[in-house]
């Protein structure tokens, strides 16, 4: 029972520290957070775009090769 209770006793005081660490972050405002949410969607949606370029003009210089 001893090894029980030293394991819930570890756990408590690991959400105890997570919980101090917490407090110490510096969390984003909500401007903040809209901004960056916005400019990682046009970055994803540029880098889909730019990657489905490629494949359509490798995909047609692969059938130009092939013929």
């Amino acid at each position: 029972m001893s090894r029980i209770a030293e394991t819930i006793g570890g756990f408590r005081g690991f959400l105890g520290e997570v919980g101090t660490e917490l407090k110490k972050c510096a969390w984003p405002t909500r401007p903040e957070l809209f901004d960056s949410t916005v400019v990682v969607i046009l970055s994803v949606a540029l880098l889909a775009g730019f990657v489905a370029v490629c494949d359509i003009v490798l995909r047609q210089l692969v059938r130009w090769v092939i013929q």
